[in-house]
């Protein structure tokens, strides 16, 4: 008998408990990045293409470097640029955000496989985890224990922009555009500068989801690497209600389904392997469907969300 399997059912419950923290960081952090950007009334469906090329760019860059870190800096620097291009695009007259979305997920995603290809089979160096298990002689317990830095920065995120978006005069005017940009515009504010520097950042955030995928967890580039989680985070923002801190709550039970079947198989539990893996998908698909009232999907959106002003 393994040592998961001598531990039973708690092993599952470790199992998907680590996977909350590690699957669902990528899920936190393009979910941040698509609530600043939906606060700002405006949305950026081209998140997926942006998480690859941060997952690539990311690696890329640790791999020449041997800085880690400096892959992650890259990541942010490579969403903030896929950022710049997505918003002035939607600033254009005439032109729909959907629209625009795709055709960034579409270029996002073509570019990070025709530059990645290159990078899927040489070792970057890893981000060194945050290891808080050293208390138990549990082996189990030890790695669930061992944290992304960037799900620490990620939730430190989600607190910093709850509060600015309720205490700060940055915050307040990203709501005020967002729900009402013809009387932000009366009262003297630049709508366009505003969604500008909200949408570039809420790329950039974005693209740090990336480089958790490939220099954390699964810690390797490939061109299969985001399993649509950038598209899926959208239906997280809408589960949130828009609400950041929401959205760290909202990524660990995204992450932790990710990690059903992987418990399972674990303690021995083989059969339905690939039904638990559809199981992201299939919440996706139930939070899309409970929110599809016009009345609940309307409670808590930006005013101007979806809007052509």
């Amino acid at each position: 008998m393994n040592a998961s399997e001598s531990i039973g059912w708690w092993g599952v419950v470790l199992g998907i408990f680590a996977g909350a923290l590690r699957g669902g960081t990528p899920f936190l952090l393009v979910s941040l990045g698509e609530c600043l950007t939906e606060k700002s009334g405006k949305i950026n469906l081209g998140l997926e293409g942006t998480l690859l090329m941060g997952a690539m760019s990311a690696y890329a860059v640790s791999y020449h470097s041997g800085n880690p870190w400096l892959g992650v800096i890259a990541a942010f620097g490579t969403g903030a640029g896929l950022g710049a291009i997505h918003a002035l695009l939607v600033s254009r007259p005439k032109v729909n955000d959907v629209a625009a979305g795709i055709a960034m997920l579409i270029f996002g995603s073509g570019l990070a496989f025709y530059l990645g290809k290159s990078y899927i089979r040489p070792s970057a160096p890893q981000l060194p985890a945050l290891s808080l298990g050293g208390w138990s002689e549990l082996p189990q317990l030890q790695a669930a224990l061992k944290l992304s830095p960037l799900f620490v920065l990620g939730a430190g995120l989600a607190f910093l922009l709850s509060w600015a978006f309720n205490c700060t005069r940055w915050g307040l005017r990203v709501r005020a555009v967002g729900d009402a940009p013809v009387a932000a515009l009366a009262l003297g504010m630049s709508v366009k500068k505003v969604r500008f520097v909200a949408i570039v950042l809420g790329s950039a955030i974005a693209g740090l989801g990336g480089a958790h995928l490939s220099l954390f967890y699964p810690g390797a580039w490939t061109e299969a690497i985001s399993s649509g989680q950038g598209l899926m985070a959208v239906a997280l923002v809408i589960f949130a209600r828009w609400r950041p801190v929401h959205c760290l709550y909202a990524s660990m039970i995204f992450g932790g389904t990710q990690a059903i079947a992987p418990a399972l198989q674990a303690i021995g539990i083989t059969s339905g392997y690939y039904l638990w893996n559809a199981a992201p998908y299939v919440l996706t698909l139930v939070v899309m469907v409970i929110t599809c009232s016009p009345k609940r999907t309307l409670a808590g959106s930006p005013g101007a969300l979806g809007t052509s002003s």
